[in-house]
Parts: structure tokens; sequence; C-alpha cells
């Protein structure tokens, strides 16, 4: 009898043991499945970030602002090679931008249809832009007063847009969000 008990005990006892260690093991299973789970919903929360980042990147908006302020050719052909050149870049990497050139003072001539020595290359330069786009922007401040000074009205380049004051221009334009530049 004594021996049937003492079986019977062992049974129970490497029972219980075999019962506690599969409970340990589930027990365990379960933790690494929802650690698995919750390091994969981690990857896939930073994968998401990630390619949210670069969407935001690839959709920013490329704008500048070229000041020309001098009646010097030199001075409105570096203008327009920066316009081409930032033009260029974007488009070589699949991205468009908007840029403004804007004249006043004695670079409002850079616009003027009897004085510009770059008309050809401003009117090169628009067909080329698309899909990007290029405005030329002409102070009326300026053109005003040179109207006052020489007596007769000053016909502007057919790619000139009147903006009502070149400086409050690139001032607003900037406080937009702008870049500028001054060659």
């Amino acid at each position: 009898m004594r021996t049937l008990l003492n079986r019977t005990a062992a049974v129970a006892l490497a029972s219980l043991m075999l019962a506690s260690s599969a409970l340990a093991a589930d027990t365990k299973a379960k933790q690494s499945t929802k650690a698995v789970a919750a390091d994969t919903k981690a990857k896939q929360s930073t994968k998401a970030v990630v390619a949210d980042a670069k969407v935001k990147q690839s959709t920013k908006s490329h704008r500048l602002l070229i000041q020309v302020d001098q009646n010097d050719p030199a001075v409105m052909n570096l203008a327009l090679n920066n316009a081409t050149n930032v033009i260029e870049y974007y488009r070589s990497k699949g991205e468009d931008v908007a840029v403004d050139v804007v004249t006043y003072g004695p670079g409002l001539h850079m616009l003027r249809a009897d004085t510009s020595p770059v008309q050809d290359r401003i009117k090169q330069l628009k067909t080329i832009a698309f899909p990007s786009t290029i405005q030329f922007s002409a102070c009326n401040v300026t053109k005003e007063g040179m109207e006052k000074k020489e007596g007769h009205p000053i016909d502007l380049a057919s790619d000139a847009v009147l903006v009502p004051s070149g400086v409050i221009h690139l001032m607003e334009m900037q406080e937009d969000g702008w870049s500028y530049i001054r060659p």
C-alpha cells in the first residue's frame, strides 16, 4: 500500500511539474508573441512616420526670390543664370520650383521693353521653365518715377508683371516663406 501511495504521489508530482512547465512555456510564448507583435507594430509605425516625412519632403514647395536692383547686364545675366540653375536642379529631382525675379530701382531696365539687354533670355527662360514657374516682377513705384523723370509712358516687356512696390513685394514674399538671393 505504501508503494502504491508513493507511486501515486510520484505520478501526481510529475503531472504537476509537467503542467507547471507547460503553463510557463505557454505564458512565455504569449509574452513573446505580444513582444513580437508590439515590435512589428512599432516598426510599422516608424516606417509610416519615415514614409510620411518623405512624402512631406517631396511635396515641399521650393520658392525663390531673386532681386535685381542694378542696371548692369552682368547682374541681370547672373540673376537669369541663377534662375535657370535652380529650375534645372529641381527638374532633375522631379520637383517643381517657383522663381520670382523682382526688379526695382535701376534694375527695372531689365524688364523695360526699350532698354532691356536680356529680353531674349527672359523669353527663353519663360519657355523652358515649365512645369516650374518663373515670374518677372516690375516695381510700379520705380516705373512711375522713371515715367515722371523721362516725361513719357514706359512700356514693360510682355513677360513682366507689375507689382505695387518691388521692395514690399520682396518683404511680403519672404514673410510667406520664400527664399531670397541677391546676385
